[in-house]
């Protein structure tokens, strides 16, 4: 029997996009499937976050194709954006409001009709005590702002999760719990995408991992079923280079 097609959740091929008269992306190809954690990782602009700008129709490309769950950001971007959720590097919360108030009103704005109990499984999920919930974020730590911004981005219960330096600035407890919540993410087959300079934390959570270099994936490596999941000297002799070439 012919197994069926499943859509990538995001599929990328031959994306070039400039600023002005500078290149940055040259080619990019890169399909992540539902359930697959890719980390893709390159020094300062090597387009990391031009790729992440594609995705969320931010930018118009040069040429080439961007799809998030077959839909192009670029044509309907309120589509593909509902799609998926984003937390950005510097997380923006309100800091007079909760934690749960925080999540209900960024859900109201994203019409996503999710109740007090969708809110609080998420907040859980992310292993925010409860105690924190109904304290103002202006007392938070950034890993427990962190921890609020993935609750958000979980309990709108989209296919696709797009990361931007998820572990910056998380001490090595938080890093552990973080990639707990994203082995737990990967099990509801969601597709994450995390940009990120997070060696280690890429090692033990990722499913592959991608070198980006001048606009394009020069290198991926991909976790082993047995043993280790990754040969970390060789992928940090790798990323070091990338980093160089960038």
């Amino acid at each position: 029997m012919t197994e069926p097609h499943i859509q990538p959740a995001v599929e990328i091929a031959q994306l070039h996009h400039r600023y002005g008269a500078d290149p940055v992306l040259r080619g990019l190809d890169l399909i992540l499937q539902p359930g697959e954690i890719y980390a893709l990782m390159g020094g300062n602009g090597a387009g990391k976050s031009t790729t992440l700008a594609a995705l969320l129709g931010f930018i118009s490309p040069e040429s080439g194709t961007v799809r998030v769950c077959g839909i192009d950001p670029v044509a309907d971007p309120r589509a593909a954006r509902a799609q998926m959720a984003y937390v950005p590097e510097n997380v923006s919360l309100y800091e007079h409001l909760t934690a749960r108030e925080n999540i209900s009103y960024f859900l109201a704005l994203s019409d996503s009709r999710r109740g007090s109990d969708a809110i609080e499984a998420a907040l859980t999920d992310v292993g925010l005590a409860s105690s924190a919930w109904d304290k103002r974020l202006s007392g938070f730590s950034k890993g427990m702002r962190q921890k609020v911004a993935i609750a958000l981005a979980l309990a709108r219960d989209v296919p696709v999760l797009l990361l931007d330096e998820p572990t910056s600035g998380l001490d090595p407890r938080a890093v552990l719990e973080f990639n707990r919540l994203l082995d737990s993410a990967r099990k509801r087959r969601v597709a994450v995408l995390m940009v990120t300079h997070d060696l280690v934390s890429a090692v033990d959570i990722a499913d592959r991992i991608g070198f980006l270099i001048a606009g394009r994936i020069e290198e991926e490596r991909e976790a082993q079923a047995s043993g280790s999941r990754f040969d970390l000297n060789a992928l940090h002799d790798r990323y070091t280079h990338a980093e160089r070439a960038a």
